[in-house]
């Protein structure tokens, strides 16, 4: 059972501003869009092993790259003598070669400065127009710290592989914890941006919105889980489908000299399970897309197109060894399946914005 109420029934007063919410709609839109921007140039970024290559955080100055060949002979030996990626890994590397994966890291920091900028000018000038409530400006304050919080952790990840830290990559944790912070900045974007439409949002009976609840945590942490296989490569070492390595559970599920950290540095753990989610993703998907055929106004449907899309992707990544387009356009449709399980919960619940 779902019905629709009017905009003054769900309280949108307490977020939309009676003045300028189209502009400050369309902004927000921007935003995402250059998030989810930053999420891709993020994953090339990793796939091409380019992380490590800035090995200081300077958030202003940082901003310009080298200008003349002692600033880039000074930047290379920096990455030489304070990274194992480069002892271990990259030992003998041209200077052209550096200059291919600094460009990569630098612009992902520039974009993240841009959000930044994008972000913080426009909502000052929104506010100072009257174009905001106060509940609106408590949300978008939330999501700027968030932003600068990102800065933060994007540092504190990429410090996990520099200095003498036998590492030839960040720490999967680390990136696990970055790439879900960006999730939650986008998927909080658009929130905002669907809770100051003016057209009435789909009240649905609670056991809708419970099923929509269950597919966003799934869809999350399945998310979460594919940054740890990013993280440790774990997408090139088991190619085989639908067994991996031969079995049902690959015998190097569990080291024990591990233990827990199994979960999060084990190759062939983080990958099952990645594996295991994706099933229970797609199964949950297909069952609510029939069982709530008409609820949230179609969104168990969309949601569930685009978990089988992204499944059919991820066998096909998986079997070609992950080459950076296909790992890529797997991230790239990864977060539109995160954002549609946004939008369904969005539709599905009766939480009032007040």
């Amino acid at each position: 059972m779902h019905s629709q109420v009017s905009s003054s029934d769900i309280g949108l007063k307490g977020i939309r501003p009676e003045r300028g919410a189209g502009a400050v709609r369309v902004w927000l839109l921007v935003i995402a869009a250059l998030v989810y921007a930053m999420i891709l140039v993020g994953g090339v970024t990793r796939l091409t092993d380019s992380g490590l290559s800035i090995t200081e955080w300077k958030p202003v100055t940082g901003a310009i790259p080298p200008l003349n060949g002692d600033d880039w002979a000074s930047e290379f030996e920096k990455y030489k003598t304070q990274t194992d990626e480069y002892k271990l890994q990259n030992k003998g590397m041209s200077l052209s070669e550096f200059k291919f994966i600094y460009y990569w890291e630098w612009g992902h920091r520039l974009l993240g400065r841009l959000v930044g900028v994008v972000f913080l000018i426009p909502f000052l000038a929104f506010w100072a127009m009257g174009y905001t409530t106060p509940k609106l400006r408590k949300r978008l304050w939330a999501l700027f710290a968030l932003g600068g919080l990102q800065g933060f952790i994007g540092w504190w990840m990429v410090s996990s592989g520099v200095g003498d830290t036998s590492r030839v990559d960040v720490a999967p944790y680390r990136l696990m914890t970055h790439f879900s912070l960006a999730l939650l900045i986008i998927g909080g974007c658009v929130w905002t941006w669907l809770s100051m439409r003016e057209q009435p949002r789909f009240i649905d009976d609670n056991r809708s919105r419970n099923w929509a609840i269950a597919l966003l945590v799934v869809a999350s942490l399945q998310m979460m889980l594919g940054a740890l296989v990013a993280g440790l490569d774990a997408g090139r070492t088991y190619t085989d489908w639908p067994l991996m390595d031969g079995s049902l559970v690959p015998q190097a599920f569990w080291d024990s000299s591990l233990g827990l950290r199994n979960f999060v540095e084990n190759v062939a753990t983080t990958q099952f399970n990645h594996r295991i989610f994706a099933y229970i993703l797609l199964g949950l998907s297909i069952y609510t897309a029939f069982k709530f055929t008409r609820a949230a106004g179609g969104w168990y449907k969309r949601t569930a197109h685009a978990v089988v899309g992204q499944s059919i992707l991820g066998v096909i990544t998986l079997i070609f060894g992950a080459p950076l387009w296909l790992g890529l356009a797997h991230q790239a449709l990864g977060t539109i399946v995160f954002l549609s399980t946004v939008i369904l919960v969005w539709n599905c619940s009766a939480q009032r914005e007040r």
